[in-house]
């Protein structure tokens, strides 16, 4: 995009004012609820960025509180500037944006068009293990998005991260207050739908027709929103790439990570923690568990019996998610991503580690079944290590998601993406789909290359399909390449999915792609990481 080039994320960073004449153009004013916002338009695209959607930012004495309903407001306001990234160390491209703990907006794209149709909406949440991301990653400006596919509108949330949205605290003698700070960034999440819902046909979106979408830690999150009551009103279906039911974790292992960060801080309370300035929380806690900073992938919603049942899995089965339509998959080299970043020698010594983790929690014959995986792969390399915990993190719970909703009556779209990056080790990692999937193909740090511009056409292609009308199938009148693409629903006897191919997109039967191994790895399924 013009407005970015050679500028740093920072250079980007503008404080939205109100507008307190009537020296704006009404057809860039969108008015909602808590007030009027006027975007601005590129080259046929109306972008409305750093929208709030609570009545106050959670700093000071809300910290690690639910947010704040927002109110009516009559104000005018500029939404020209995207919102602070969520306090976080460094590594995500969001942290090279100006962070803040006055974090919870929105952006919102749409084509500047004279349809008077209401169009399907789009609900991007990004990924970061939870502990990183924010909507100012290069990936999720939605220009082009929208550009190529202007019968959407796309939404892209906030949600705070980390030690401030993922944090137990109400164990301390002083935390009863915070009986939320376990699942804060879930809540965010939720409250941005609900502000969706109720204002989003002022910018010609259908309220009734939301899809939330996301990856990694955002898709985890589009799995386990439905598990949180009142959701369904927000949302009928769900685009989750990468993530499961079963990245969350016990009050447990919330609270042994809390009393880690309480004893590297020196505090004794959630008084002591109040004092303690955003940035050296946000930076000891990378520190002990940071992804960039040590692999650590701890942080992760919690199973608290308040906002997510302690069986998340069990939920599933039970037909929690049956009358919501999903669209999901993995990719085939999942934990690569993660090897190529740390180099192999070091992430074999965080691959032994791991196992020996997983393998604690184990039956003795699910041990020999998970040694026996491990023989399986190249001995002396990465992989016994990577393609284990990929399986269990990332790959196996969507079959299962796809089972479970098959058992329940529901209805699942289940993908496999081969594509291969060009980086040394990568493959088809982790998150080498996103910057395709969001038409951004000059993003090349994870894939190496662009990839096949008919390749990513088609796939955007099959998503905001899903998103208009539940099937990602695509008649030959609207592939990119002309070929119709007709994508099966998961079902119990063929187990079908569709192998999102570079040069060739088909559906296979999953018996014969072997994603995961119904022996030694698809019982993993029952346990939770870390």
């Amino acid at each position: 995009m013009g407005e970015s080039e050679g500028k740093s994320l920072k250079d980007l960073y503008g404080e939205n004012r109100r507008i307190h004449d009537e020296k704006y153009d009404k057809s860039l004013a969108a008015t909602c609820i808590n007030g009027t916002f006027v975007g601005k338009k590129t080259d046929g695209i109306i972008a409305y960025k750093g929208i709030p959607f609570v009545s106050r930012q959670p700093i000071g004495e809300l910290r690690w509180k639910a947010p704040e309903p927002y109110c009516a407001d009559e104000g005018v306001y500029e939404a020209y500037y995207n919102g602070k990234t969520s306090w976080q160390p460094k590594g995500d491209p969001a942290a090279e944006y100006v962070q803040g703990e006055d974090c919870l907006y929105l952006n919102i794209w749409r084509a500047d068009d004279a349809s008077k149709e209401k169009k399907p909406v789009m609900v991007w949440i990004y990924g970061g293990a939870f502990e990183s991301g924010g909507t100012a990653d290069p990936n999720y400006e939605g220009h082009n998005f929208v550009t190529e596919n202007p019968d959407i509108i796309l939404v892209t949330i906030a949600y705070r991260v980390g030690v401030f949205g993922f944090f137990h605290l109400s164990h301390l003698a002083d935390g009863k207050d915070y009986a939320d700070a376990q699942n804060l960034g879930l809540l965010d999440q939720m409250m941005a739908l609900k502000w969706v819902h109720e204002n989003i046909e002022a910018f010609g979106g259908d309220a009734d027709n939301v899809t939330i979408w996301g990856e990694s830690a955002g898709a985890a999150s589009c799995i386990l929103l439905p598990l949180l009551e009142g959701s369904h009103a927000y949302f009928k279906r769900i685009i989750a790439q990468s993530g499961s039911h079963l990245q969350t974790r016990s009050p447990e292992q919330a609270i042994a990570c809390t009393d880690r960060v309480m004893e590297a801080l020196g505090c004794k309370s959630v008084a002591d923690l109040m004092k303690v300035d955003a940035e050296k929380l946000a930076n000891t806690v990378g520190e002990l568990f940071g992804i960039y900073q040590v692999l650590g992938m701890r942080t992760f919603p919690e199973r608290d019996g308040k906002y997510l049942p302690v069986e998340t899995a069990g939920a599933y089965e039970k037909g929690a998610a049956k009358d919501i339509v999903i669209l999901h998959g993995c990719n085939k080299d999942e934990f690569n991503t993660f090897v190529s970043a740390t180099g192999e020698e070091g992430f074999i010594e965080w691959g032994k580690q791991r196992k020996e983790e997983i393998l604690a929690k184990l039956t003795n014959e699910e041990k020999a079944l998970v040694e026996s995986y491990c023989q399986s792969k190249k001995q002396g390399s990465h992989e016994p290590y990577s393609c284990l915990v990929g399986q269990m993190l990332f790959i196996a719970p969507q079959i299962r998601v796809a089972e479970e909703q098959a058992k329940a009556g529901g209805k699942s779209y289940t993908y496999y993406y081969t594509v291969e990056s060009s980086l040394p080790l990568m493959k088809a990692g982790h998150a080498t789909e996103v910057s395709t999937v969001l038409c951004h193909p000059e993003l090349t740090d994870l894939t190496g290359r662009r990839y096949d511009e008919t390749f990513g056409r088609t796939m955007r292609r099959m998503w905001v399909q899903f998103a208009k009308t539940g099937n990602p199938s695509l008649s030959a009148d609207i592939s990119p390449d002309g070929v119709a693409k007709e994508w099966p629903p998961y079902d119990l006897e063929d187990k079908r999915v569709m192998v999102l191919d570079e040069k060739d997109i088909h559906p296979e039967k999953e018996a014969d792609l072997k994603i995961v191994d119904w022996e030694r790895t698809y019982f993993l399924t029952n346990y939770y990481m870390p």
